[in-house]
Parts: C-alpha cells; sequence; structure tokens
C-alpha cells in the first residue's frame, strides 16, 4: 500500500509543480482551441499543397543522389499521396509552432511560474522575453538539427547504403515515397532530437525534477534516446547511432550548463 501511496504523492506533487500546471494548461488550452488549431492546420495544409510537387521534383534531382540511382513510382496514386503526405506535415508543423507560442504565453502569465521565475533570479526578464527567448531557442535547435541531418547525415547514410546495396550486386532502384520519407524521417528526429537541451534546462529549472534524481536515472534516459530514435529514423543500426548520439551528448551538455550556471540547493 505505501508503494501506490508514494507514487500518488510524487503525482500531485508534479502537478502542483510549475511544470504540472503548464501542462494542464496545455490541456485545457486543447480542448478550449481545438477548432483554432484545426483552422492552423488547415490553412497549412492548402497554403503548402500546391508547393510539394516543385519541392519534389527539386528532391529527386540527379545531382542530390548517390551515383546509379533511380527514383520509381510503384502505384497510380503514389506520387499524390505524397503530396498530401507532406502538406499535412507542414500544416501538422504549423499547429505545433502555435500550440507551443500560446501555451508558453499563457504559462508565462500563472502566477506560481513567475514566482518560480523570479526565485531563478529571473526578475529582469519579462514574461513575454522569457517566452520569446525559449522559442527562438527552440527554432535556433530546429534549424542547426535539420541542418546536421540534411548537410550531414542524410547524404553519409544514402551513399553508405547505395554502397553497400551495389557491392552486393543489387539495383538500386529507389520508390519514391520510401526515398522521400526516409529524408523526412532523419529530419524530423534530428529536429526533435535536437531540442534535449532545452527540454532539459527546461525542466531542471522549473524543478519539475531535480537535477541529482536526473543524473541517477541518466542511462535510462540515454536508452530512451536510443528507444526514441528507433522509431522516429529509418530502420538501420547506424541511422539509430547517429540520430541518438546528438541527443545524449546535448542532454549531457544541458546537465554541464546547469551544474555551472545554477546552484541546486538555492
Amino acid at each position: 500500500m505505501a508503494e501506490p501511496e508514494h507514487l500518488a504523492n510524487a503525482v500531485d506533487e508534479l502537478l502542483d509543480s510549475p511544470g504540472g500546471k503548464i501542462l494542464s494548461s496545455a490541456r485545457l488550452y486543447i480542448l478550449e482551441r481545438m477548432r483554432m488549431l484545426t483552422f492552423v492546420f488547415a490553412i497549412g495544409f492548402i497554403a503548402t499543397f500546391p508547393l510539394t510537387k516543385s519541392f519534389i521534383s527539386w528532391l529527386i534531382e540527379p545531382e542530390r543522389l548517390p551515383a546509379d540511382v533511380e527514383i520509381i513510382v510503384i502505384t497510380p496514386v503514389e506520387f499524390i499521396l505524397l503530396q498530401v503526405q507532406l502538406a499535412a506535415h507542414v500544416g501538422l508543423l504549423a499547429l505545433v509552432v502555435v500550440f507551443v507560442s500560446e501555451v508558453s504565453w499563457r504559462a508565462s502569465k500563472n502566477q506560481a511560474v513567475k514566482e518560480r521565475l523570479a526565485e531563478l533570479q529571473l526578475k529582469k526578464l519579462r514574461p513575454n522575453s522569457t517566452v520569446a527567448l525559449t522559442l527562438v531557442s527552440a527554432i535556433s535547435l530546429m534549424a542547426i538539427g535539420v541542418y546536421y541531418s540534411w548537410n550531414w547525415l542524410t547524404p553519409m547514410l544514402l551513399e553508405y547504403l547505395t554502397n553497400d546495396a551495389q557491392n552486393a550486386g543489387l539495383a538500386t532502384e529507389w520508390r519514391l515515397t520510401g526515398y522521400t520519407s526516409f529524408i523526412a524521417n532523419l529530419a524530423l528526429a534530428s529536429a526533435v532530437g535536437f531540442q534535449a537541451p532545452l527540454v532539459t534546462l527546461m525542466v531542471l529549472r522549473l524543478e519539475v525534477v531535480r537535477r541529482s534524481t536526473v543524473r541517477s536515472y541518466r542511462r535510462h534516459i540515454w536508452f530512451s534516446a536510443f528507444l526514441i530514435g528507433a522509431f522516429l529514423s529509418p530502420p538501420d543500426p547506424l541511422s539509430l547511432f547517429l540520430v541518438a548520439m546528438p541527443v545524449v551528448i546535448l542532454f549531457e551538455i544541458a546537465l554541464v550548463i546547469d551544474a555551472l550556471t545554477r546552484n541546486e540547493n538555492a
């Protein structure tokens, strides 16, 4: 009986923390603004769909493909379905950006969060400035992750996988959706994974969990990074490693930054 009671107390403590209040605010926001979020998704989809054909054509240009690789289409509707998929991804991204922006702004107005920011000696930063700094950091890390994926990770993996298949005497004909999904999944995994330092610092600064607790569960967090990487990255070990390792490294850097800039007992 003691263990369930301890778990219930831990959950109550989490919900009462500033981080827990942010999560509660996010849940209420979703329920209240579902229609507006649907509208944002629709706008992103409609604005992007006419551009998807040009983007796909640009993506399969010969200079962007490894040598002796041919892109093929298997079914009559494959190309149009891929356009719909890409437009839906952009609509979803627009929805997430609007969602995070407004939830962050509403959380900054929360009295408990304001008090916590004051305790962290962030009085000079106005709530709106804090939200803006967080959003700029998130977008910057996302851009760095996509840059890492597009300019280093994707070309290296495509070259490696192509050579591996060709050395085995196989013809390298790639399905259009498979090729595009491979690139998109790597970009998405890198964009999400590179948020690790921001998420870690936010969790520590709001004291959702203590730094010592995070360190004690370091191996579990590393394993989770590889597990999430397995879901987001293409299904080969090299992709998994190259997606998960930057997440682990950035997580460790965030712990070091927090230790150097904040006294946990303060």
